[in-house]
């Protein structure tokens, strides 16, 4: 069973990562690294709008310091922010998150969202209009950003770049003007969002997949509560499937004796799809990366992908709620 993914440059990606949205408090995100690590997670994934780089820099820190980890066992994964998305600011950005990191290099650097923002006056934080929305920085494209990208293999501070959120044509653009090609597209995958069709051409392009939101995020509306209008919540709240509860899913796992998502992870690396489950649970954290000494039969795979629903693709809710006007953006896209 495949336990890494073969990036086209020959890196070696972790089949299964620790995702870090959601993970702000510095205590609890400091112990589920421990346990984490100490699980035998070798591949993390962190960006700027997670707001954990340092906490995740200190981690590392202690455990190089101790002999435990050396800096190539881990394959590290951060993202250039919506507001970092210029090919003036590539290199800046890309620089404050290695400092905070407490690294000199990164294995993987993506572009978080094909969007761009004007920044305030400190060039870092994202610019509001009186109207309280975003606004808007058009004066860069999506192919001069990928030439700042580039430069960064170049240089030496990330070893692989790839895209994140991207929808097709953006893809096709991309890959059309590269001269270094995409490494990894992440976008959201689970059995209810297989984004089958973006998919299709990573693989067309020889671009690797990390789904995130792999157990369909369960999360995620209690976590838009205190920042979007109760009507826009309760859309999220309907459309979002408990995955970890669905009946099909449930009986599978008893049918293996493992847990709910162990076959939902389970069921997207069996079709090469890299993971980052998220937890802060030392339990839950142990059992998400334990999915190697069982395969899902073939009836089985194809219930769960029978889970599929109608539509492709999030839920795109992540971004506006936090940066409205952003759907205003001619690059903007819901994948």
């Amino acid at each position: 069973m495949k336990t890494h993914i073969e990036l086209y440059n020959s890196s070696k990606m972790p089949i299964i990562g620790y995702g870090m949205w959601q993970c702000e408090n510095a205590e609890e995100l400091e112990a589920a690294l421990d346990y984490a690590l100490d699980a035998g997670y070798r591949h993390f994934d962190t960006a700027y709008e997670y707001s954990n780089e340092a906490i995740f820099g200190k981690v590392l820190k202690k455990w190089f310091e101790s002999g435990k980890v050396k800096r190539e066992d881990l394959f590290i994964v951060t993202k250039l922010p919506v507001q970092g998305v210029h090919h003036d600011r590539v290199e800046k950005f890309l620089n404050i998150e290695l400092k905070d990191l407490q690294l000199d290099y990164v294995d993987l650097y993506l572009i978080h969202i094909p969007a761009t923002l004007k920044t305030t006056e400190n060039g870092t934080d994202v610019a509001f209009g009186d109207d309280g929305n975003v606004i808007l920085d058009l004066t860069t494209t999506l192919e001069q950003v990928w030439k700042a990208m580039e430069a960064q293999v170049y240089a030496g501070r990330t070893k692989s770049i790839g895209i994140s959120n991207f929808n097709i044509s953006q893809v096709e653009r991309i890959v059309k003007s590269a001269n270094i090609l995409p490494a990894n597209h992440q976008i959201e995958v689970n059995v209810s969002y297989p984004n089958r069709y973006l998919r299709e051409v990573c693989t067309k392009h020889g671009i690797t997949v990390c789904g995130y939101a792999p157990l369909g995020s369960p999360g995620r509306p209690s976590y838009y509560e205190p920042n979007i209008p109760k009507d826009a919540l309760l859309q999220v709240q309907l459309k979002i499937q408990n995955l970890l509860k669905d009946p099909v899913v449930v009986e599978i796992s008893k049918k293996y004796s493992k847990t709910s998502a162990q076959i939902l992870l389970r069921f997207l690396t069996q079709q090469d799809i890299i993971v980052i489950p998220k937890s802060v649970s030392q339990a839950r954290i142990k059992e998400n990366i334990d999915i190697f000494n069982f395969e899902l039969g073939t009836d089985d795979m194809g219930r769960l992908d029978s889970l599929a629903v109608n539509d492709e693709g999030g839920w795109g809710i992540d971004w506006i709620s936090f940066y409205p006007g952003l759907e205003k953006h001619p690059e903007f896209t819901l994948v």
